[in-house]
């Protein structure tokens, strides 16, 4: 069992920056990968990022290439989602899931958090 909890979310401004954080429990945290998700209002929940559980293989969506970067500590227990020159469009509830592998499919997760609300004004 993995459980999750995200923090870090908030109100920025747009072209501001905020980092989420991923905090797993229990040692097998370290074993698994972890993807960032988002959902925004009317909206289906969509796969931001990704890592891998050594942290030597990450995925993004377009979207956010260039603007985001995910990177974990597992001697920490945690993840994290860097997110810079953030936009409207961004704005979402943001969902850290752990899953056996890296992969977008959100069905390959089995462990999710509560989500955090990232806002973002313009």
């Amino acid at each position: 069992q993995v459980q999750l909890v995200e923090s870090g979310g908030g109100l920025v401004q747009a072209g501001g920056s905020l980092r989420l954080s991923c905090a797993g429990s229990g040692r097998t945290f370290r074993s698994f990968a972890v993807g960032w998700f988002r959902q925004a209002p009317g909206k289906e929940r969509e796969f931001v990022a990704g890592i891998n559980w050594s942290g030597g293989s990450t995925s993004y969506t377009d979207s956010v290439k260039g603007r985001f970067t995910i990177s974990r500590d597992n001697a920490k227990n945690t993840a994290y989602l860097q997110m810079n020159s953030l936009n409207a469009e961004d704005t979402a509830v943001y969902f850290c899931a752990a899953a056996q592998y890296l992969t977008v499919f959100q069905t390959s997760y089995a462990y999710w958090g509560q989500g955090t609300q990232v806002t973002v004004s313009s």
